[in-house]
């Protein structure tokens, strides 16, 4: 019920204390400011975490392979592993149920690709046409390299945009011209995008085969990629894949003849285990930005109860007369507590409201790897004004229920 007289006697309150009541609120206003600009950049970190996870599938599972560093079965140590077409096919044969998507991958690092006058260097990467979703590249024009391809040894090329604006100079199209990796002619069949920006569309994409047969490489291959099929359940998603992973690792082992202990000969990424890390590590450093937040929050209502003290004191005749005239202690406690929730659900929007301002208009300005379009969303917003309420109770509580143990007779009696 609306207390014309309330009203009337907070601001009266305000106005006799200008400054005090200004600096209580800029320590509450700073108090929520810092509260909304940490979850902001809580928020732009997962952004841009997520952005780092787009450029490749999600569920992506990569296989790389290095020294060995443990003697086994009468093998020294510092052998170097060397995947192979015959790795990759047993895997493909044994799992063929379980993966949705599979590539395996020879690369060049800095192969030089010439088309007429206009040269670049670019990482050539002889892939499987499952390779194309592995990566989650989109066409753009043209179309990817096929079974076909590979069974009869093409010479064509799939480039990645930056690729061809930096040969063809986006005056053509690429479709149909010859261009040289290492000295060899290929026929650009397609040109792709890919969300990972202008590092992963810095790559020439080729058939497997013929990389392997024009390079020298043999049967030779850099990696091995896959990806399971989707699942709903995130938690179980990790699991299987987990799994899929031990069983992959043990079976490379074998091949190879590696010790079950050895870190260093296999290296297997699993991005849905990462994600899981990242999130789980994301969520650890929200609820710190929170605790953060609302310590800086509870330094401000200190600051506000202080003064409610500060308040009942100086009306502490007020409030005895008041009780002598048969005010009940419910609506001395209502008295303070209505003043000191007014004054900091006040100081606090304005802190909300500046932290949100900055947020929309710098927000959008700041991409860094990972940090991206630090924002607030509508619950957050609305998870802040119950904080404020709840501080400004806690504010005045204690000044209220001080004030409402007043005994009129000694409150009249004091000077």
């Amino acid at each position: 019920m609306f207390n014309l007289e309330r009203w009337e006697e907070i601001f009266e309150t305000i106005r006799k204390n200008k400054l005090r009541t200004f600096l209580t609120g800029v320590s509450v206003a700073s108090g929520i400011f810092i509260l909304v600009i940490l979850l902001g950049v809580s928020t732009g970190m997962q952004n841009g975490v997520q952005q780092q996870f787009q450029r490749d599938a999600a569920n992506r599972i990569s296989v790389w392979t290095g020294a060995t560093s443990i003697e086994y079965k009468g093998l020294n140590p510092g052998r170097d592993i060397q995947l192979t077409n015959n790795d990759y096919d047993l895997i493909d044969r044994k799992y063929q149920d379980q993966l949705e998507y599979k590539s395996s991958i020879y690369r060049i690092w800095g192969g030089l690709v010439n088309y007429k006058n206009e040269s670049g260097s670019y990482r050539v990467e002889g892939v499987l046409p499952d390779y194309q979703f592995l990566e989650s590249a989109t066409l753009t024009d043209g179309r990817f390299i096929n079974y076909a391809d590979n069974k009869r040894y093409e010479k064509i090329a799939v480039i990645g945009l930056k690729v061809y604006k930096d040969l063809f100079k986006d005056k053509k199209s690429a479709i149909g011209k010859s261009i040289e990796v290492q000295g060899i002619l290929f026929k650009v069949v397609g040109v792709y995008t890919d969300p990972g920006g202008e590092r992963e569309e810095s790559r020439v994409f080729v058939p497997l085969s013929t990389a392997q047969k024009v390079f020298g490489a043999g049967q030779d291959v850099g990696s091995l990629a896959f990806t399971l099929p989707q699942e709903d359940n995130f938690e179980q998603a990790v699991k299987t894949s987990k799994a899929f992973t031990d069983k992959l690792e043990k079976q490379l082992k074998e091949a190879h003849t590696i010790a079950p202990e050895d870190e260093s000969a296999i290296d297997i990424n699993n991005s849905l285990e990462n994600m899981k890390n990242v999130y789980d590590m994301m969520r650890n450093i929200r609820l710190f930005f929170w605790f953060v937040g609302i310590a800086t929050i509870l330094a401000g209502v200190v600051g506000v109860s202080n003064i409610m003290l500060i308040i009942v004191k100086e009306r502490t005749k007020e409030i005895g007369i008041r009780k002598a005239l048969g005010a009940q202690p419910l609506s001395v406690v209502g008295m303070i507590l209505h003043e000191s929730v007014f004054v900091t659900t006040i100081a606090g929007f304005f802190g909300l409201l500046f932290g949100m301002l900055l947020l929309e208009f710098v927000g959008p300005m700041v991409e860094t790897d990972f940090i991206s379009n630090p924002t607030v969303n509508f619950q957050v917003a609305v998870s802040t004004v119950f904080i404020l309420i709840f501080a400004g109770a806690i504010a005045g509580f204690f000044p209220a229920w001080r004030a409402s143990r007043i005994k009129p007779i000694v409150a009249l009696r004091d000077e």
